[in-house]
Formats: C-alpha cells, structure tokens, sequence
C-alpha cells in the first residue's frame, strides 16, 4: 500500500510521542475555532516538518485560507505546504504493500496506522486543490489519480479497523474520527452524483451510499477527535448549502433541524467563533427568520479581523438578506463590498451590483455615481476560470449582461430575482408571506412594463421569466392552479423562447415538483424524465440535474417504487 521508503524519524518529532503531537494540535485546532488564526498556525508551524498531525493540520488550515482568499499564490503555497506534509506522512508509513503482509510480525504499529490516514488526508486535499488550480486536463486527470488513492487508502482502512475492534490503541479515537471523515467524505460527495455519472465512477472502483455517508461524518464530528471540526464543517455544508440549492424540493426542513443539533455544542463551546455564528446565521436565514440572520452575520464580521475571507462569506449571505427584504440598496451596498475585495467571482458581484441599481426608480440616484448599464457592460471582463472553465454562474451572468452592449439596450425586466432562483431563494421567502407578496409585486410591476415595452428579441424570453418567477410565488401562496398554469405558459412557449432555453426544463421541473405536493406522483415523474431526457446544453444545466436528481430519488424514497423512477 505505501509507494515510499521507511525513513526513521527525526530527533525532534522523537521527542514528541503521538498523544503529545495530538494534544498539542487540538489545542491549535481550539485557537482556530476561536477566531485566533496566527496563534494557531504558530504552534502549529514549528513542528510542521517532523510531526505528521501537526504537518497535516497546518496544511489544512492554510489550505482554508487559500480557498477563501481564492489568491493564486495562496493557493500554491497551501499545495506546496500539502505536499510537504505528504513527505512527512510518508517517513512515518510502513513499507509494505497493504496494512497486513501475511506475517503476523509485519502487522502496522499505533503510529504507522495514524501514518496511514494522515497519508490519505493528505492525498484528499491536495486532489481538491488540483481541481481548484489548474487549467489543463493532465492535472486534472492527476487530481482524479490522487482521489482514488486516497479512497482505496481508506476504505482499507475501515476495513482493518472494522475486523480488528480488540487493537484499540490510547489514541485510537483519533484514528477512527479520520477514517470517518474521509469514508463519510467520499460517500456523501459521490451519493450526490446523478445515476449516469455514478456509473462511469462505480466502474472506477468509487461507490456512493449518502445515509452511510452522513452517520460516519456524524460519528466523526459527534467525538472528541482531531477531525471532529472536519466532519462538523462538511456536515454543515451539506445541510444548510448542498441539500438547499442542489435539493429537489430545498425546503431543507429536516437538515435545519439536524445542522441545529450539530451545531449546538460548538456554539455553546465557542461562542463568539466566526465560523459557527456563520452556520448559525445560515439556519436562521433558511428558516426565513431574515433579521435574525442578519444579526448573526453581523456578529460573524465583528467576532474577528485578521481573516477578512469570513467577512466575504457573511457579505455574501447579507446580500440575499436584503434581496428576500427588497432593500436592493443595501443588498447592492454588500455586493460592491464583494467586487472590491474578494476574489471569488468578480464577473457574479459585478453583474448583481447593476442588477440591484436596475431594480431602483429610473429616478431615484444611484450610490457612488454608478450606473447599470456601464456596470452590465463590464461584467464578461472579469470572467475568470477554474481548471479551465468558467463557472457556469459566471456564464450565466455574462450571457444575460451581453443585451447591454447594445448601441440601444433592452433592459433584464428581474435579474436579482432571476439569480435568486438560481440560488433557491423562493424557498426561503415561502417561510414568510409577506416576503412572498412583495416579490410577486415586484413581478407584476415588470409584467406590465413588458406589455407596454416596444416589441425586441428578447420579448417573449422576459415573459416566460416572469410566467415561471410568478408561479413560484403562487406556489408559495398555496394558489396551486394558478401556479400550475404559470410552469405551462413557459412550456408552451418553447419554440419562441430564443436565448434563454434553461426556462423550458426548469418550469418542468417546478411543475412536476407542484404536482408531487398534491400527491400526483405519476405525473411528477414522466414531467422529470421529460425534464432530464429532453433537453441539454442550457445555462445552469448541472444545477437543474442536480436537482431533477434529487427529486426523483425523493419520490423513490415517499414511493418504494424504485425501478421505474430511477430507471433513467
């Protein structure tokens, strides 16, 4: 299983037993999660090079940085420092070519087991920076090559750990809390693929099980173990951002209640920590208790000053805040905070700076002088890409900007709330009906400004955006036939609809999922299949996928009728 050479270890880690290396993380692991970044990577730093714990949680700290400062130098450094921490792992690993060899006195010591998982971390992180980094397809492919590694790393070592319950070791706590982070990891993630994908990926040895998944994240972040933070944090972003925005229905119920639960020790544990004040501001936001949540990310940014990066996120979320409000001032206020000072997506922060300024009176003066139309014609400028892609939001909002570069524009009649869709956000206002009411307002005003527009291109295209924002309001507003007939406008304008092809199977979507709540679950699944089957390469097509998926293993799992529905 190792592809290295022993190598005794040093003088230094030598003084240092394997309980110590791990008391010592926890504590920097403890500075961390309270908001004392520079103190936790200089206890950290002084044995990065001869302790594989403390080599491997320095690495992934600035590994988070780096993926949220989203600077190239950033990201190089915490590859580089990943990489370093895989050479450490590896001097502590046993050359052997699995756990076992067939001789009872080659069986792996308590450390070189901590050395195997710490090795298959490693590869795990480093893999997801390749696919963060680098714009060719080798790499890319090199990245798959490290996943499957690391997988094949740990699922030998559940195994092991499984058939051997009698070798508990003083430390062995820690072992099983990285076991189970990188098989909940890897079963969650993969669960999450549709069908066709996770064939191509099964035949690669890879299988996805997403119960399995979360009971080990839960069993790792539930101990006091050196990954509990790890599994915690995947757990959280899964409940309150995977299952919301990728889901089939979003309502996110369920995972609120279980990202609550998760939540509770750590707040009362640390409770002025950035990163859970965060989470917990996302609950409350999903909830639709909005001034709450802006409470919360307030605190966020308040709570700690030397990771600006957290900031972004709260800004990010502060933003769509004041959307579900209709405050598009302040919501523009955080959006141009977000173009000024973070890297993440330029092209997004600038396309919603003149979204929100287009939703103001034609009258009324914009903030710092700016103007949308300018800021629209801006937007493909600062188009970036990811292992040689666009992102697809990015895509998106540069194709919808390209109208304004016209000697003449023809004005987007709701992009804010356009891109809400795009982010689940009608589920978020279906908490509230107020909310609900002044966004169908919003829409009826851009309704009849269309009708009293001159005739253009795009005509048709803004008609069926509203038909199909309209109907999920309806929807919310428990106006079923009226929202039913909204989806079916949209469908019955196919073959006008001239640029903007992903309403088609997204009102199909929304169509089946509003026949499902009624309890017309045939329906809702030939309206799926159509869905899935009959239309490609549309803006945002992995998000509907994603969550045409969703919603057909959900009516797999209300139906039991498993063969029919997930026969794809």
């Amino acid at each position: 299983m190792s592809n290295g050479k022993d190598a005794p270890a040093t003088e230094t880690s030598a003084q240092m037993s394997l309980q110590e290396c791990l008391d010592e993380c926890m504590e920097a692991l403890d500075l961390f999660l309270n908001n004392h970044f520079s103190e936790s990577l200089d206890k950290l730093q002084p044995r990065a090079k001869d302790s594989m714990y403390h080599a491997l949680i320095y690495a992934t700290v600035l590994e988070m940085q780096a993926m949220m400062t989203f600077e190239q130098e950033d990201i190089t450094s915490a590859g580089n420092t990943m990489k370093t921490a895989q050479e450490v792992c590896q001097r502590f690993r046993k050359k052997s070519p699995g756990l076992v060899s067939k001789s009872a006195g080659d069986a792996l010591t308590e450390e070189q087991l901590h050395a195997e998982v710490c090795y298959a971390e490693c590869q795990l992180q480093r893999s997801a920076l390749t696919f963060l980094q680098d714009e060719n397809m080798v790499s890319f492919i090199k990245g798959g090559i490290k996943v499957r590694n690391s997988y094949l790393i740990y699922k030998e070592l559940h195994g092991f750990i499984q058939s051997r319950n009698s070798l508990r070791g003083p430390n062995h706590i820690h072992l099983e809390g990285g076991v189970a982070f990188g098989i909940g990891a890897f079963n969650l993630t993969l669960s999450l693929f549709p069908p066709r994908i996770l064939k191509v990926l099964e035949f690669a040895g890879f299988s996805g099980d997403k119960e399995y998944g979360l009971s080990q994240l839960l069993e790792g972040a539930t101990a006091l173990n050196l990954r509990s933070m790890l599994c915690a944090l995947l757990l959280l972003c899964y409940y309150t951002f995977l299952t919301f925005i990728l889901g089939s229905t979003g309502t996110g119920e369920g995972e609120v209640v279980d990202a609550e639960k998760l939540l509770k020790p750590f707040r009362l544990r640390y409770p002025q920590g950035a990163i859970f004040l965060f989470f917990e501001g996302r609950t409350e936001e999903i909830k639709g208790n909005i001034d709450e949540a802006v409470v919360l990310f307030e605190d966020g940014c308040k709570a700690q000053q030397q990771w600006k990066q957290f900031h972004h996120m709260c800004y990010w979320e502060l933003m769509w805040c004041f959307t579900y409000k209709r405050v598009w001032r302040m919501a523009y206020f955080y959006a141009d905070l977000l173009s000024q000072e973070s890297r993440w997506s330029k092209a997004m922060y600038v396309y919603m700076k003149a979204a929100y300024l287009s939703m103001l009176p034609h009258e009324e003066a914009r903030p710092f002088g700016e103007n949308e139309v300018e800021l629209f014609r801006q937007v493909s400028t600062f188009k970036q890409k990811i292992a040689g892609k666009s992102p697809p939001t990015e895509k998106f909002a540069v194709r919808k900007a390209r109208r304004y570069k016209a000697k003449i524009p023809v004005k987007l009649p709701v992009p804010v709330l356009e891109m809400m869709y795009m982010w689940n956000g009608f589920t978020i206002i279906s908490k509230r009906p107020e909310m609900t009411e002044g966004m169908l307002q919003t829409l009826m005003e851009a309704e009849r400004a269309l009708l009293e527009s001159p005739g253009n291109e795009y005509l048709v295209d803004d008609r069926c955006l509203i038909h199909l924002l309209k109907g999920l309001c309806l929807k919310n507003q428990g106006q079923y036939q009226a929202a039913e007939e909204c989806f079916n406008n949209v469908h019955s304008s196919e073959k006008k609809i001239r640029f903007d092809h992903y309403l088609v199977p997204n009102a199909l979507l929304e169509l089946s999922l509003l026949y499902s709540a009624q309890g017309c679950k045939e329906q809702a699944v030939k309206l799926l299949h159509k869905a899935k089957n009959n239309y490609k390469e549309y803006s945002m097509e992995s998000r509907t996928q994603f969550r045409i998926h969703a919603a057909l293993s959900k009516l797999k799992a209300d139906t039991g009728n498993q063969d029919e529905i997930t026969e794809l």
